[in-house]
């Protein structure tokens, strides 16, 4: 498989090396994270760095001993360090959260000089446990996701796909944008199945069951693919609890509750929380949740396509969380914005829709934007290729395709 180019999380990398930070890469399992550490210290030796002083390990590889532990991973470091030559020593530690212990041996590094390190997991206890304590304030969190739709645009027509940009989005929405899909091409429908499955347990078994000792696997197995299938409605734990019920399992909130909690730490699902954007603030706001990948999303449908609006703010959802925005829902008397979405000082106020062209659906898209009276820009994306433009309130309406690969 070739090296599929995410040269905007290259960039990060490069633009923290040597500085004294740890650098952490999380993210759900198998979005790309271990294929870019390893590209990137590919970057770090043919930029001269001697190979002696280049330490390099993957937790969860079949040569790492059954039982490896702190200890072992401080002596191998031990040893690699008395190898290396003078000059800065690079060390990447790939899925550490599979090694006991590993918080200390990384505190440790941090304190020796012109020592650079960079580590990747794939649950956010990496980033709540006790390095957190051990390195509050020296460490930088670089999120990695699955492929957005303009690096599988790239990817795929690097393989040589001749298909207009509207079929490769419609491929992207159905299967979503996890890299191992696409190592000999578009995969069909059974073998999507196959791949993403087996990302599927392997994160619910992995890093929701085991690392929180979830027993009860059925209720989680139902309530995860609850959340996949009803994507971008806006969601009660206790109406979930009520559903669950009713097919039979013996629920309580904190169950459900935690379990949620379980999987957003396994970056399986975001949540966007509603905000109230004029009056009172919401006593109890409600959320949306999103799966990290649309292709989890129809796994759970069987791939028939349904439910192409919320397929899409999905997409759009996950788009927002790469460029860096904290996106919340937005509340209004009567109505609704989908999306709010936060970086720095920046705000815009976002609708999302598959199309603009009949007359009620333009009305109903636009009304809640025309009842801001905020200077930030409001923005509808669309999938139609004819409404792009400016309304005459301000109001910009940009396709979708556009806007991602801009």
């Amino acid at each position: 498989m070739n090296f599929i180019k995410r040269e905007k999380l290259i960039a990060s990398l490069l633009k923290h090396r040597d500085s004294p930070e740890v650098k952490v890469l999380t993210g759900v399992r198998r979005c790309g994270k271990s294929t870019l550490l390893a590209k990137y210290a590919e970057l770090v030796e043919q930029s001269g760095v001697p190979k002696s002083n280049i330490f390099a390990k993957r937790f969860d590889a079949f040569d790492v001993p059954i039982g490896y532990e702190a200890k072992d991973l401080q002596s191998d470091l031990t040893h690699a360090i008395a190898q290396a030559q003078p000059g800065s020593f690079y060390v990447f530690l790939d899925e550490i959260q599979d090694v006991p212990g590993w918080e200390e041996v990384v505190r440790r590094l941090h304190t020796r000089q012109d020592t650079d390190v960079y580590i990747t997991g794939s649950n956010a206890w990496l980033l709540s446990g006790e390095l957190a304590t051990y390195l509050a304030g020296r460490y930088v969190a670089i999120p990695v996701y699955p492929l957005s739709f303009a690096e599988y645009r790239e990817y795929r027509q690097f393989q040589g796909a001749s298909d207009s940009v509207d079929s490769l989005f419609a491929q992207y929405m159905m299967f979503g944008g996890m890299p191992g899909l696409f190592a000999t091409g578009l995969p069909d429908e059974a073998k999507a199945t196959e791949i993403l499955t087996a990302v599927y347990e392997s994160v619910v078994v992995k890093d929701v069951a085991r690392r929180y000792g979830v027993r009860d696997l059925a209720t989680l197995e139902k309530l995860s693919r609850y959340l996949f299938s009803t994507s971008g409605s806006l969601f009660s734990v206790n109406n979930v609890v009520k559903t669950l019920k009713s097919t039979g399992l013996n629920v309580t909130y904190a169950t459900v509750d935690n379990q949620i909690d379980a999987l957003e730490k396994a970056f399986i699902v975001y949540a966007a929380e509603q905000s109230r954007i004029r009056g009172k603030e919401l006593l109890r706001p409600q959320r949306k949740y999103y799966p990290v990948d649309n292709g989890l999303r129809n796994l759970t449908s069987g791939f028939n396509g349904s439910d192409r609006g919320a397929q899409l703010e999905g997409i759009v959802f996950m788009e927002l969380k790469r460029r860096g925005y904290r996106v919340s829902i937005g509340a209004l008397p009567g109505g609704e914005i989908d999306f709010v979405a936060q970086r720095n000082a920046e705000k815009q106020y976002i609708q999302v829709t598959l199309n603009m062209t009949e007359a009620h659906t333009r009305q109903r898209e636009l009304a809640p934007l025309q009842n801001l009276d905020s200077a930030f820009p409001r923005l509808v994306l669309t999938l139609d290729w004819y409404s792009s433009g400016v309304t005459s309130e301000g109001i910009t309406i940009t396709n979708v395709i556009d806007w991602l690969c801009a």
